[in-house]
């Protein structure tokens, strides 16, 4: 007899007046109402017999799988391996006593659930030096629900999880990656590979509770050309090389898929372990400065290209290039370099310096029929065939923005450049007549497809003498 069979036998014997059909049906309304997915005809037994009254005292099967998991569970045991492991936390209880959390999330051959470790167990020896893959063991653990009834591990003081260096049927990590393209909606615990498309940027922001946090901001690249947003909350940026080229292979394990305002999403946070291709030592550039302008907050934004014609955008935070000169060459031992995106600190170095070699504004121009939708970075030389008009524009949210745009022509054809915000005030000093260079705009596809360009907040424009 199985199990599942001798604990339907003793609630029957204990509720006579029952039928197997109508346990049956009472499993079946449980399963429904707290998630299948959660929940297996045993699990659902053991609280049905709660809510009769009865007492199921067998002994549950010690050694179970993460898909045989469900709420009331105890002293279960078993072999997982490991996707994250989170920063220990500490929290206080209503009554002002200090206790530690740690949460942590691990799968096997079925299934993926969250472990969390409290007091003394969020601390165990090593945990810190758990890697994605790694095997661990966890014994007499206890199973609890979150808010949203899914059932959530917990391995207290009469628990315990080991380390585990045997063989195991538990698929490695590679074998759980799933390429970026292949996501869907509601999906958690993910794996996900795909190619840095962009560049990698930080945002700080106040949570609603008024404290800070920062989140990282990337975009990943599937195998069908797919281009994914991810969002990472509270990520520490220490987490990812200091040099990163574009287009690097990434992995990201421990997101979930989210519907923003332009697609699917993929979402993570502190816990998340970020995977990018490149180095912590940065090595030193030489560029020349294209365009050099200095943002409301103060910092210096400069567009540069280097020996192989390659723009890069360099924010300045300390000021360390302000006697600086568009057209010199400077060498730069930068504090990071992300894709495109260099960003200069207190441990940044910049000096003057000979190199002919490094192209002019002159040999970096592209004609107006050459510009693509989506492929980088221009510099263009046009005369301004329509005055600059400036309107005001009204976004979904209710904010007003400025939108100010020109038509220009090269001998080769003709095209809209457009600023936004900021960038419009650029294009209002220029008239009609006047020939110009355009220094690192983007082409984008406009209306009926039609290819557009659009000032950037590193563009620069100047008129020809």
């Amino acid at each position: 007899m199985s199990e599942f069979e001798s604990l339907l036998t003793k609630l029957l014997e204990q509720k006579p007046e029952l039928s197997r059909s109508d346990i049956q049906q009472m499993i079946n309304k449980k399963k429904e109402k707290i998630g299948a997915g959660y929940l297996t005809d045993q699990g659902a037994l053991f609280l049905i017999a709660a809510d009769l009254g009865a007492s199921l005292n067998e002994q549950l099967k010690i050694e179970m799988g993460l898909k045989d998991l469900y709420v009331g569970a105890k002293e279960i045991t078993l072999e997982t391996r490991v996707m994250n492991v989170y920063p220990a936390k500490q929290f206080s209880r209503k009554d002002g006593s200090q206790f530690l959390l740690r949460t942590m999330t691990v799968y096997d051959s079925d299934s993926r659930a969250k472990v969390k470790l409290w007091d003394e167990k969020a601390n165990l020896p090593g945990i810190e030096n758990l890697k994605p893959g790694d095997l661990v063991k966890i014994i007499k653990a206890y199973v609890k629900s979150d808010m949203t009834g899914t059932p959530i591990i917990n391995v207290g003081s009469g628990s315990n999880l080991e380390t585990s260096g045997i063989e195991s049927k538990i698929p490695l990590l590679d074998s759980i990656t799933e390429d970026v393209s292949e996501v869907k909606e509601n999906q958690q615990n993910l794996v996900v590979s795909g190619i840095l498309d962009g560049n990698i940027r930080m945002t700080e922001f106040t949570n609603f509770k008024g404290q800070p946090g920062k989140a990282l901001h990337l975009r990943l690249k599937g195998k069908n050309d797919t281009v994914t947003r991810v969002v990472l909350w509270n990520a520490d940026e220490k987490s990812i090389p200091k040099m990163i080229t574009a287009g690097a292979k990434t992995r990201l394990i421990g997101v979930r898929t989210k519907r923003g305002q332009q697609g699917l999403e993929l979402h993570g946070d502190e816990g998340t372990v970020i995977e990018i291709e490149g180095v912590d030592e940065v090595q030193p550039i030489v560029v020349r400065i294209l365009s050099l302008v200095k943002n409301d907050s103060g910092n210096i934004l400069m567009l540069v290209t280097d020996h192989d014609k390659r723009f890069l955008n360099i924010t300045d935070f300390i000021g360390i290039t302000k006697d600086l000169k568009i057209g010199e060459v400077i060498e730069i031992v930068p504090t990071k370099i992300y894709g495109n995106s260099v960003t200069l600190a207190d441990d940044s170095f910049v000096r003057k310096i000979d190199d002919e070699k490094i192209p002019t504004i002159s040999e970096l121009r592209t004609k107006i029929r050459d510009l693509k939708p989506g492929d980088g970075t221009y510099c263009i030389e046009a005369i301004i065939l329509k005055m600059p008009e400036r309107r005001e524009i009204q976004t979904k949210n209710g904010e007003t923005i400025s939108l100010s745009e020109m038509f220009i022509e090269d001998e080769t054809g003709q095209i809209w450049l457009k600023g936004w915000r900021n960038q419009a005030r650029i294009l209002d000093q220029f008239s009609q007549g006047e020939i110009i260079t355009v220094i690192g705009v983007t082409a984008k596809a406009g209306l009926e497809n039609r290819t557009e360009l659009f000032l950037t907040p590193f563009s620069y424009i100047k008129k020809k003498n």
